[in-house]
């Protein structure tokens, strides 16, 4: 059968057919090892005979580049890339500040294959912004001042994502995963709906970190101090790419959670959000006492996000979207 829209032409039919994608083994020696790659041919519909088309070639190189580089547990471009991006450094510089030539990070990026011990180094990098730091130091005089101060910066500012668990930075990196624009309030708000949401259904918070009743709602200091620097402004922070391709510490329950949460409470502003948590009962019983504007830090314990949402899910069924919706519904109203 003809898949519509592919056509080329077939030199055993003599004339333009439709084709089919199809993946074959082939088996190639590389360094005097073998091995079998998965690659992508394109199938004459008529005769079921190859058929070379644009591009295929290069597709193939490409599938093979990768499963090789799998294979021997080489890094890719794409790792190089993502190290630049988060130090905020250059081709060269990168090169340098690893202890390279100054032209092997850009050989690299233009597809040569590094040795394993080069790519030990890189995937090191990648994994540890101690790491980094410790090369950048050890290659200092290598690199321009600005070079230098510039990565070590990021390096420093990455090592700071660490002061929370792990486990929150993967609800982070979801919630940042499914949502566009997320500024620092409405990211706060967000991790809270999700801890009392989580905990009243599973009997068990999500994340450790603990929960204090500002002024303006609910807040998880160390989150804060992580994103400060946004303000009021979306959250665009290339610091996540470290967690891209790495484990994910998530189980279905948890990842069902935070997509009811982003499906529900995400469709709001941090402000609206605010106003939604600033009618609920444990940041008001928290803020008892204190002014509209009167700073405070008191605990919002986790016992009393998850009582007052099981109460919650009781009368709304907050396993459900249009459970929580109608909350949202009511809260709102209740707060106009």
């Amino acid at each position: 059968m003809k898949e519509k829209g592919r056509m080329d032409f077939c030199i055993e039919c003599r004339k333009e057919t439709g084709y089919l994608l199809r993946k074959k083994n082939i088996v190639k020696t590389i360094r005097d090892k073998e091995y079998t790659f998965g690659i992508t041919a394109a199938i004459c519909a008529e005769c079921g005979g190859e058929m070379s088309i644009p591009g295929l070639i290069d597709k193939n190189v490409r599938e093979i580049d990768e499963q090789y580089r799998a294979a021997e547990g080489l890094v890719t471009v794409d790792d190089i890339e993502k190290l630049m991006k988060i130090y905020k450094i250059g081709k060269a510089p990168l090169s340098l500040a690893l202890g390279f030539g100054e032209v092997t990070i850009p050989r690299y990026l233009e597809g040569q294959v590094p040795s394993k011990e080069y790519s030990d180094i890189v995937k090191a990098a990648l994994a540890s912004p101690a790491y980094m730091k410790r090369r950048l130091t050890e290659n200092r005089n290598k690199l321009t001042d600005a070079a230098y101060r510039k990565a070590v910066a990021a390096a420093d500012s990455i090592m700071s994502l660490f002061s929370v668990s792990g486990k929150m930075l993967r609800v982070i990196a979801r919630i940042f995963e499914k949502l566009e624009e997320v500024t620092p309030l409405m990211l706060q708000k967000l991790l809270y709906f999700t801890q009392g949401i989580f905990s009243a259904l599973y009997g068990r918070p999500i994340f450790a970190e603990d929960c204090r009743a500002w002024v303006h709602g609910p807040v998880y200091p160390e989150v804060y101090e992580l994103f400060r620097d946004f303000k009021y402004n979306p959250i665009d922070d290339a610091r996540f790419a470290l967690l891209e391709g790495t484990e994910d510490v998530l189980t279905d329950d948890e990842k069902k959670v935070i997509d009811l949460v982003v499906n529900t409470f995400g469709m709001y502003g941090g402000k609206v959000l605010e106003r939604i948590t600033h009618n609920e009962e444990p940041w008001k019983a928290a803020r008892k006492g204190y002014g509209d504007s009167i700073p405070s830090s008191e605990l919002l314990q986790k016992e009393r996000i998850m009582r007052y949402y099981i109460a919650v899910n009781k009368r709304y069924g907050i396993d459900k979207e249009d459970g929580l919706q109608s909350y949202i519904h009511d809260m709102l109203k209740k707060a106009s």
